[in-house]
């Protein structure tokens, strides 16, 4: 059985990074545990996800900048003064989720330039890694795609850097190919953000493919075909 990201499917990319239940969930205390007042993750955890969890609806129900933490505090069942013990500030609760997205687009998509994968491999990895990422984590990305309009400058600044990053990891792999001389490819940046906004269009509307009965795996592939018709790859 070949391991992600040589084997590009869902149960391969499953096995190897854990996106959901109480792993995930201490994955997030431990990136964000500075701070916060609360140091202890048994303490923590189930809290954390309810405070995310609640959030996510709220915002999806009323909008961020409408929701207030007394919201969130009757959301949850947690007190105010609890918690305070977990997030600042609405801000500061916006920036964690803009980080927690940012950090697995590093490590998912960022680090597969460490895996040895030849250009072809890498592209098709990157295109199959973040449609499974962003499935799994969707309702953060929902957040930082639609809250963007609510959020401070700085905020606003951040969540318009998840999409460049992708974008510029994209390009990276294809000027690799180009190097090798396994692409053509005029524009390399207007692709890649062009592939990104494909993207786009599988995680905010999949009510449009659901009636086509069209898979995620099948619309992964369907981008990272087209990808290689334009850049002119020929096997």
């Amino acid at each position: 059985m070949a391991d992600w990201p040589q084997e590009t499917t869902i149960a391969a990319f499953k096995r190897a990074w854990t996106l959901e239940g109480e792993a995930f969930w201490t994955t997030v205390f431990s990136m964000h545990q500075g701070k916060m007042q609360i140091k202890s993750p048994k303490v923590a955890v189930a809290n954390l996800q309810k405070i995310f969890e609640a959030t996510f609806k709220l915002a999806n129900a009323k909008g961020f900048q409408a929701m207030t933490l007394r919201d969130l505090s009757r959301e949850t069942g947690i007190s105010m003064g609890g918690l305070y013990a977990y997030i600042g500030s609405k801000n500061e609760l916006a920036s964690v989720i803009e980080g927690v997205l940012r950090t697995y687009i590093d490590q998912v998509i960022g680090e597969l330039v460490n895996e040895g994968l030849d250009p072809i491999a890498r592209l098709r990895a990157s295109i199959f890694g973040e449609v499974f990422m962003i499935q799994i984590l969707n309702p953060w990305y929902y957040f930082c795609y639609m809250e963007l309009k609510g959020l401070d400058r700085e905020q606003q600044e951040q969540a318009l850097d998840l999409e460049l990053r992708f974008d510029s990891l994209l390009v990276d792999a294809i000027l690799a190919g180009m190097k090798q001389g396994q692409f053509s490819c005029e524009k390399p940046k207007l692709l890649a953000a062009s592939i990104t906004a494909q993207l786009q269009q599988w995680h905010l509307k999949q009510w449009k493919f659901k009636l086509q009965e069209v898979s995620m795996e099948e619309y992964a592939e369907h981008i990272f075909e087209n990808l290689l018709l334009c850049l002119s790859y020929r096997r």
